[in-house]
């Protein structure tokens, strides 16, 4: 079967063709996986502006169609899967509108997907979770970290998921946005960062930046990062402003801004995957492309918990994609689960613990 996945959540317009059996769970063929960024509209508001996206995916996404078709030879689609939540609503509404007129049209069933479960099933892009069993992999604690999401999620199976914490106020990709901002730093933040972080050779040499670790220690899974910006905003304003435009502070305070949100998603989850004891940590979301917190979730698993899995998306798929979208849907589509294009609307706060 051939399924076609759109993704229009955010600010990246996604698109992807796959291959797979209809019937049984099998390898998939990836046929065409296309990504339309938006980074350079958004550049000069520091985040993303919703209307101005929502133009975007109304340009890009029939371009990307007939690429996308192009690329994999024209098949015969039977299958259309389409986010419809969580994320910008107006943006949601074009993939989603977009989807069920050609379902409509092809006289196609379609499958509405939600995001944060497909941000988990990236890693099932991958040789090394292809062959894995469900069995094998479940009970598993994912942390998904991006932008607009920060969450930790017990899950007992495919489709049984409980949040166990999440973000009180900012998302850790949001806190890496507005302290970028603040040191004048390119959007989006995070990739910025990290890059001005990792030219620290000498960690001695280091200018002494520091910054709080917020609810480390709390006995929850939540998570809050305003007070660390609030943190980085009064010692960027304590500064004289020839410090604060130096190459040497902007460094420092992008190395502790980084260390310190690692800190606490690594204590958060390896306390959620102790106390609930999983056989596995899924990993998903854009802030999961940083080196730094890869090397760091790697290096304390196989120190601590050297039976635990870790699955990590490759850094191409830790973002928004549409190829997580298809994979989502094939598996739901296994387990029966279709619907007609009238019954597929938007929720832009849909939870995960709820069925769409």
């Amino acid at each position: 079967m051939i399924i076609l996945s759109i993704e229009t959540s955010c600010d990246d317009t996604c698109v992807a063709l796959i291959e797979a059996n209809e019937r049984k769970r099998s390898r998939i063929k990836v046929l065409s996986n296309l990504v339309s960024s938006q980074v350079k509209i958004h550049q000069k508001y520091g985040g993303v502006y919703p209307f101005l996206a929502k133009r975007a995916h109304q340009k890009n996404l029939p371009f990307l169609f007939k690429k996308a078709k192009k690329q994999a030879k024209n098949p015969n689609i039977d299958l259309i899967a389409v986010t419809t939540g969580p994320g910008l609503e107006p943006c949601l509404w074009v993939g989603v509108n977009f989807a069920k007129d050609l379902a409509k049209e092809l006289k196609l069933p379609i499958l509405p997907i939600n995001h944060i479960e497909a941000h988990i099933f990236t890693d099932w892009a991958i040789s090394s979770v292809k062959h894995q069993t469900l069995d094998k992999i479940f009970p598993a604690i994912y942390l998904i970290v991006s932008g607009g999401h920060t969450q930790l999620i017990l899950i007992r199976d495919f489709g049984e998921y409980k949040i166990l914490g999440e973000t009180r106020d900012d998302a850790a990709g949001e806190c890496f946005d507005k302290i970028g901002r603040m040191l004048g730093l390119n959007y989006p933040g995070g990739p910025a960062i990290e890059k001005q972080a990792a030219k620290i050779q000498n960690i001695k040499d280091k200018m002494q930046i520091s910054l709080p670790r917020p609810m480390i220690h709390q006995k929850n899974y939540d998570f809050s990062f305003s007070g660390l910006k609030t943190a980085a905003l009064y010692n960027y304003k304590s500064q004289k402003p020839e410090v604060r435009k130096s190459k040497e502070y902007i460094q420092a305070m992008c190395a502790e801004t980084q260390q310190a949100i690692i800190d606490v998603l690594l204590h958060k989850t390896l306390r959620a995957v102790r106390d609930y004891r999983v056989k596995t940590i899924i990993l998903g979301g854009g802030v999961t492309a940083n080196k730094a917190l890869r090397k760091q979730f790697k290096g304390k698993i196989k120190k601590q918990l050297p039976n635990i899995k870790c699955f990590l998306p490759d850094t191409e798929y830790s973002t928004d994609n549409a190829l997580m979208v298809a994979i989502t849907a094939y598996h739901h589509w296994l387990r029966g689960t279709k619907r007609n294009w009238k019954q597929v609307s938007v929720n832009a706060n849909l939870s995960i613990e709820h069925e769409i």
